[in-house]
């Protein structure tokens, strides 16, 4: 929100003839401790309340509603060494997606605003306790059973189905939604008439009506002109960083997502390429000006992070670009354990899966890994790797490194995806396939041996036809196969 929809915000808020159990009124800082508890308390009290979100205004008295100021700055305030709002968040579960303003109200006054959504099929616990307000006292929710189970009760509507922008006309759809962009995607004429095109949104849940219309959530990610006009998903709009090394102690440049995913994409991809080095040498396959990795399996991994982050949590899809990798993550974590990225497919939010796969962005089954460690292969890179912390589901994409550069984990990982990427393609990996894969010479059949021996060790690979006595025509598939 910009500072004028905030001090509008603020000016409805204390229109409210008293605090309630989604709005609270401080003048000033008291604790982080007591912060914590109040988001915990809004967000449910809002769930309870039918609200999208709960208010925590620092600035106003609690009695008078009178427009004071504070002194307190949310943004950079912290505990100990840590920022305020990151200590807050670590600390809430499930973790919300809260947000925090600060403004100047007018030029004497100063006012900090933590916007917080409402909860979904949970309380929200802060430090493992979770609290609700009553009338104007912060209390814990296990004290009213009946409060609780109206949360556990309720029923959850998907992220992409609620509501990002209501009471609006005909005419606000077309002026806040790129329309053009859905039907050129779909390879559909473009309506006649403005409510052929409103009808097709309602139609895909882009858009609803009921007294007047509205955008979902799914139409303002896919196809906002501009996110910013959508405060809840504003900040699902992806970043991409390029530094200047291995390492994040110095940013080259920086860019920011301000589209919708589907008038994005394109744009989104053909930037992150455009960072990419060239490399001067990839093995035997590829000529010498072929960039550095495949632009197909950037775009899959990109197309990924979007379709299966976790839209509830707090973060966005995030691509980061290092001298010697590239690191695309989102927020959450996958339904489904990296080791059966390849061949199992399970998103989260299946209606944004849908529409992108009908656009083209990405694969129509699966989860496009296949294709990602087929060219990942034909460049002859690192195995890709996939890592779960902190909440965040991190692949990363190497630049290339000879086999000898490779440290046993590394091969072992590579020989699990190439026995997969075999098996998935209805084919088995050999001792010869692998060879093809690093590039080995027939007559070193034995270093491809021992990394197979290794990968069975480590339990990524098992043999196809364990009875069989002939090692020469061995065959092995994943160990999951």
């Amino acid at each position: 929100m910009n500072e004028q929809q905030l001090i509008e915000l603020l000016n409805e808020l204390v229109k409210q003839p008293n605090e309630s159990e989604w709005v609270e009124f401080k003048l000033n800082f008291h604790s982080p401790e007591e912060i914590g508890e109040r988001i915990s308390a809004l967000s449910n009290g809002a769930c309870i309340h039918n609200q999208a979100f709960g208010y925590l205004v620092f600035g106003v008295e609690d009695k008078t509603h009178n427009i004071k100021g504070t002194s307190f700055k949310a943004k950079s305030h912290t505990k100990g060494n840590e920022d305020l709002e990151h200590w807050l968040a670590t600390r809430l579960n499930p973790r919300i997606d809260f947000t925090v303003y600060e403004f100047d109200y007018d030029a004497t006054r100063h006012i900090s605003i933590y916007v917080i959504p409402a909860t979904k099929n949970q309380p929200v616990g802060f430090f493992h306790q979770a609290y609700i307000r009553v009338n104007t006292i912060t209390r814990k929710l296990n004290e009213f059973p009946e409060k609780q189970a109206k949360i556990w009760k309720k029923e959850v509507v998907p992220f992409e189905k609620e509501i990002a922008k209501d009471n609006l006309s005909a005419a606000d759809i077309t002026k806040y939604l790129s329309t053009e962009t859905y039907f050129d995607l779909m390879k559909l004429p473009y309506p006649s008439t403005q409510q052929g095109v409103i009808d097709k949104f309602i139609e895909e849940g882009l858009a609803t009506k009921n007294k007047s219309y509205a955008i979902t959530k799914l139409g303002a990610l896919l196809f906002s002109k501009n996110l910013k006009d959508f405060e809840s998903v504003e900040r699902k709009s992806v970043r991409v960083i390029v530094y200047k090394g291995k390492n994040k102690v110095a940013t080259e440049r920086e860019q920011m997502g301000t589209k919708g995913y589907a008038l994005g994409f394109e744009g989104l991809v053909d930037w992150i390429s455009s960072q990419l080095p060239a490399n001067e040498e990839i093995g035997k396959a590829l000529r010498k000006e072929t960039r550095m990795y495949p632009e197909i399996a950037i775009r899959e991994l990109v197309a990924n992070a979007l379709i299966h982050q976790d839209l509830t949590e707090k973060g966005f899809p995030m691509v980061e670009i290092y001298t010697d990798r590239i690191e695309i993550s989102n927020a959450g974590t996958p339904l489904v354990t990296p080791e059966r990225f390849i061949d199992a497919y399970l998103s989260r939010n299946e209606k944004l899966a849908d529409l992108m796969r009908r656009m083209g962005f990405c694969e129509e089954k699966g989860s496009g890994l296949d294709k990602v460690i087929f060219y990942n292969e034909l460049y002859q890179l690192p195995p890709i790797n996939v890592i779960v912390a902190e909440n965040r589901t991190r692949v990363t994409i190497y630049s290339y490194k000879t086999l000898n550069e490779l440290d046993k984990k590394e091969k072992i990982r590579a020989c699990y995806q190439h026995a997969c990427l075999k098996y998935v393609s209805n084919e088995k990996m050999t001792n010869q396939s692998l060879r093809e894969r690093f590039k080995i010479e027939d007559h070193n059949y034995s270093i491809a041996s021992r990394i197979i021996r290794d990968a069975l060790e480590d339990r990524v690979i098992k043999e196809d036809a364990p009875e069989s006595k002939s090692r020469k025509y061995a065959s092995y598939i994943p160990f999951w196969a």
